[in-house]
C-alpha cells in the first residue's frame, strides 16, 4: 500500500513532464517578447529613417554648377510644389563656390499660386546674390506656370525641339444638365450666396455667371503676362500671338524672345559658368513623408477642382 505522502513513479512523471512544458512555453514567450521587441524597435528606425527628407547634399569645397530639378505639374503634394523648390535654390546659393544655377524645368504648368510663390523667390534670390546668375534649362516642356517660373531666371535656354509657352489661362468643366434630365434624375442644391454654385456642373450656366468666370480668367491672365513681360523685358518681339496661348519650339521661342538661345545643362555649365562640375541641390523627400503630402496634396485638389472646377495656367 503506497503512502499518501510518497508520490508514484507515474505522478512524479506527469508533474515532471507538466513542469518541463512550462519551463519551455515560458521559454518560448520571453522568446516572442523578446523578438516583438526588437521588431517594434526596428519598426521605429525605419519609420524614422522614413520619414526624414533626403535633403543632404554633398559637401562641394571647389566651384561647381548648382543644379535644381522642376519636373512634373507645379501644385501642392508634388515634387514641384514651391517649398521643395524654393528649399532646393535656397540651399544652392549658400554654397559659396557654387558659381551658377541651373534651374532645369520639364512642367507642363500647374497652379498660379504655387508657380508665382517660385518666381518671387528667384527674384529675391537674385537680388541677394547678383554675382551668382540663375539660369533656367528648358527640357522637354515648359508651358504655363512653368514659364511662369522660368522667366525669373536671368537667361532661358532651351533645346532646338522643345516646347515652350502657352502663355493663358484656362477653367474647364462638363455640363450634365440634359443628361440628368433624359435619365430622370433631380438636382438638388442648397447654397447661401446667389452664385455660391455657379460651377456646378449639374445646374445649368447662367449668362451672368459665364461672364464673371471669363473676368476672372482675364484678371489672371493679365497678372501672367504682366509677370512675363517683367521677366523679359524687351527681348520679347511684337507678336500678338505671344500671350494667346500657343505655343512654341525652342528655335520659335528664340525668335519670339520667349528663349535666349539653344542649350542644356552641361552645355550653360561648361560653356557659360566655365564650371563643368554639376551638383544637384534638388530637395527629394523620403517615401513616407511624399506618400503623406501627395494624399495631402490629392485631397487639397480635390477641393480646389470642386470649387474652381480646374482653373490652372495652359
Amino acid at each position: 500500500m503506497n503512502d499518501d505522502t510518497n508520490p508514484t513513479a507515474w505522478e512524479r512523471g506527469v508533474l515532471e513532464r507538466l513542469l518541463r512544458d512550462t519551463l519551455t512555453e515560458q521559454r518560448r514567450a520571453r522568446r516572442w517578447r523578446i523578438f516583438f521587441r526588437l521588431l517594434s524597435v526596428l519598426l521605429v528606425l525605419l519609420v524614422l529613417g522614413l520619414f526624414r527628407a533626403d535633403v543632404g547634399v554633398p559637401q562641394v569645397a571647389s566651384r561647381h554648377t548648382a543644379l535644381v530639378q522642376l519636373n512634373g505639374i507645379i501644385a501642392p503634394g508634388t515634387d514641384a510644389n514651391a517649398d521643395i523648390i524654393i528649399e532646393s535654390l535656397r540651399k544652392a546659393y549658400e554654397n559659396t563656390q557654387v558659381a551658377g544655377v541651373v534651374l532645369r524645368i520639364d512642367s507642363p504648368g500647374g497652379s498660379p499660386v504655387q508657380a508665382g510663390r517660385i518666381n518671387a523667390e528667384i527674384r529675391r534670390l537674385r537680388e541677394l546674390h547678383p554675382k551668382v546668375p540663375l539660369y533656367a534649362v528648358i527640357d522637354d516642356i515648359c508651358a504655363s506656370g512653368g514659364y511662369y517660373v522660368a522667366v525669373a531666371a536671368d537667361r532661358i535656354y532651351a533645346d532646338k525641339a522643345s516646347v515652350v509657352g502657352s502663355i493663358g489661362v484656362l477653367m474647364n468643366g462638363f455640363g450634365f444638365v440634359d443628361a440628368m434630365q433624359k435619365l430622370g434624375i433631380e438636382r438638388r442644391l442648397l447654397t447661401a450666396g446667389d452664385h455660391k454654385g455657379f460651377l456646378d456642373p449639374f445646374s445649368p450656366q447662367s449668362p451672368e455667371d459665364a461672364d464673371h468666370a471669363r473676368e476672372l480668367l482675364q484678371a489672371i491672365h493679365s497678372q501672367f503676362i504682366e509677370v512675363v513681360k517683367d521677366g523679359r523685358g524687351a527681348r520679347l518681339k511684337d507678336d500678338p500671338r505671344l500671350f494667346s496661348g500657343l505655343v512654341w519650339t525652342g528655335d520659335q521661342g528664340i525668335e519670339l524672345g520667349l528663349v535666349d538661345a539653344l542649350g542644356d545643362t552641361d552645355s550653360v555649365a561648361r560653356e557659360v559658368f566655365k564650371a563643368d562640375k554639376v551638383v544637384d541641390y534638388t530637395v527629394r523627400p523620403a517615401y513616407f513623408e511624399k506618400l503623406i503630402r501627395s494624399a495631402g496634396g490629392e485631397a487639397a485638389s480635390s477641393l480646389l477642382d470642386a470649387l474652381s472646377d480646374g482653373l490652372r495656367w495652359r
